[in-house]
């Protein structure tokens, strides 16, 4: 990277969509190709306001659908191109099919996802089914807890996406209306650091260099299909190393450390929540309290769910007693990704096995409150003192007519 002196940050207050249509400001990608939905609306928006006024280089491509989008944005980038856009919920599902095709492409298209729940019914307030549904879509997912680390991960996305080693898209999720269309005080970095930072981009292949002719998008049956896949695998066991030493070189430069997950509080933790993106923020502030009151209780916040880092998160939970997962999706007849992810890790990497205990919360946008989290520490004592979870296992929390 070349070395750049920083200039002044700016202390702005400004919402989750709009921190990442200045990121993609910063970045200046060559194309963007999006159709507006509600909650990531106005990352387009404030996005198309920066190229009328020419703040931007970029190309603004507008469609007709979100399948189009994508299929502009991998044609943009098997073209050489650095390619962004932005959607959410029955958007992303309508992109569903031109997902795989970024990714068995290798083409390190940028997404900013704000997670909305999917229909039926319908519904435009935060979950995460959209993203959920597509973790094995084969792209790196990152998740935010506040309208900061969805500004920061997305200024570090391009060097992770365009990694040679890498070489996959990359979606930046955060909580519809939760942090999208929050106001928090934030730090917007200087555009000429950002760039820098980002650097330029270096396509792989060009369908457009005609003096090294390449094929995107070819007939492959089960003579090479196998291997092609296997390829993306290893391109995705390479991210997590690559999302680690992008993250070190964002502290360096910028000043706020990130890692694959965050841990709070868990050196001498006997109760772990897991969770992903906001519910953090209130999760913290439970455990805050409950410390005071002499109990041992941390969280472990998840940061990159694909790739997933097991051996890690098995490390980081080797002296937990009970740990509760709390997902913000279901996976009908089956506890939420996040548990079985979580499960895996602890079973197959953390020498010490704690209980393990399922929570769905939050569907649709309900309200996870203080109160509730408290209760869930409480079952979480509960299930540890009995020495077993029994029959609180894949508890919904704030259901009518539910315990919690």
């Amino acid at each position: 990277m070349k070395n750049v002196t920083a200039g002044k940050p700016k202390i702005v207050p400004i919402t989750g969509a709009g921190a990442c249509a200045q990121a993609m400001r910063q970045i200046n990608p060559d194309v963007v190709a999006a159709f507006p939905i509600t909650p990531s609306t106005q990352v387009v928006e404030d996005f198309s306001a920066f190229v009328a006024n020419g703040q931007v280089d970029t190309e603004f491509v507008t469609v007709e659908s979100e399948h189009s989008a994508m299929s502009a944005c991998i044609g943009a980038s098997a073209a050489g191109g650095r390619v962004m856009t932005a959607t959410s919920s029955a958007g992303m599902a309508y992109m569903w099919e031109l997902l795989y095709v970024a990714a068995s492409m290798r083409q390190p298209v940028l997404m900013t996802l704000v997670n909305r729940a999917l229909t039926g019914p319908i519904n435009i307030h935060c979950d995460h089914s959209d993203s959920m549904g597509a973790r094995d879509a084969g792209w790196i997912q990152l998740y935010s807890e506040n309208n900061q680390e969805a500004y920061d991960n997305l200024v570090m996305a391009a060097r992770i996406a365009e990694h040679p080693d890498v070489r996959l898209p990359l979606m930046v999720c955060q909580d519809g209306f939760i942090t999208s269309h929050s106001i928090q005080t934030m730090q917007l970095e200087d555009d000429k650091a950002v760039r820098a930072f980002v650097g330029p981009h270096k396509p792989y292949h060009s369908i457009l260099d005609t003096n090294k002719p390449v094929t995107w998008g070819a007939l492959d049956l089960q003579d090479y299909y196998i291997e092609h896949k296997r390829g993306q695998e290893q391109g995705m066991r390479n991210a997590l190393r690559v999302i680690q030493e992008v993250s070190d070189d964002f502290a360096k430069t910028f000043g706020r450390q990130y890692g694959l997950f965050e841990e709070y509080c868990l050196e001498d933790a006997e109760i772990v929540l897991v969770a992903i993106s906001s519910a953090a923020g209130e999760i913290k502030e439970v455990i805050d309290e409950m410390r005071t009151k002499g109990e041992k209780v941390g969280l472990l916040k998840i940061r990159s769910f694909r790739p997933f880092p097991y051996a890690e998160i098995g490390k980081a939970l080797s002296n937990a007693q009970i740990v509760t997962v709390l997902d913000r999706s279901a996976s009908f007849g089956a506890h939420g990704p996040l548990f079985t992810e979580i499960t895996t890790a602890v079973y197959n990497y953390s020498p010490n096995r704690p209980l393990l205990l399922a929570h769905t919360y939050g569907l649709g946008g309900r309200e996870l409150t203080l109160r509730h989290i408290e209760h869930i520490i409480s079952e979480s004592r509960i299930c540890l003192d009995k020495g077993t979870v029994g029959n609180r296992q894949g508890l919904w929390v704030n259901v009518r007519g539910d315990k919690l």
